[in-house]
């Protein structure tokens, strides 16, 4: 039984000590991606409400941090399926409304990263993932 515990208990703490914030780059798409979203003045749709951008990005920051407290994101994409695409209480997908057009917000956050991305390699100053080594 104790041995038993013993192995839970450093299972336990190996699979915490495996939760980390997103590398760096990782984080950057996903601040950028936030950034794009509070810029926007576009709004919000979760369980059924509609929110400004503000208030979005301030409720998909707690559950990226929520997230990074359980596991490390491996990729923007990620952080899209697991905190901006859904409601983790309800299973609703989110929204995205801008100018009266309504999409759900993981196609919304998808071609964000995509402009992101684009700029990054075009060497945009400023940009993400721009290299010189390209």
């Amino acid at each position: 039984m104790l041995r038993t515990l013993i192995g839970l208990w450093f299972g336990l703490a190996a699979a915490i000590s495996l939760a980390a914030p997103a590398a760096a780059p990782v984080r950057g798409e996903i601040d950028a991606l936030l950034a794009a979203l509070q810029a926007s003045n576009c709004e919000f749709q979760r369980n059924g409400s509609w929110h400004a951008a503000t208030e979005a990005k301030t409720h998909l920051l707690r559950k990226l941090e929520y997230i990074e407290k359980r596991s490390t994101l491996p990729s923007a994409e990620k952080f899209i399926e697991l905190a901006a695409s859904s409601s983790s209480a309800s299973g609703q997908a989110y929204q995205v409304r801008c100018n009266g057009t309504v999409q759900p917000s993981a196609q919304w956050f998808a071609r964000q990263l995509e402009r992101i991305r684009a700029a990054g390699s075009a060497g945009a100053p400023g940009a993400l993932g721009a290299s010189s080594a390209k």
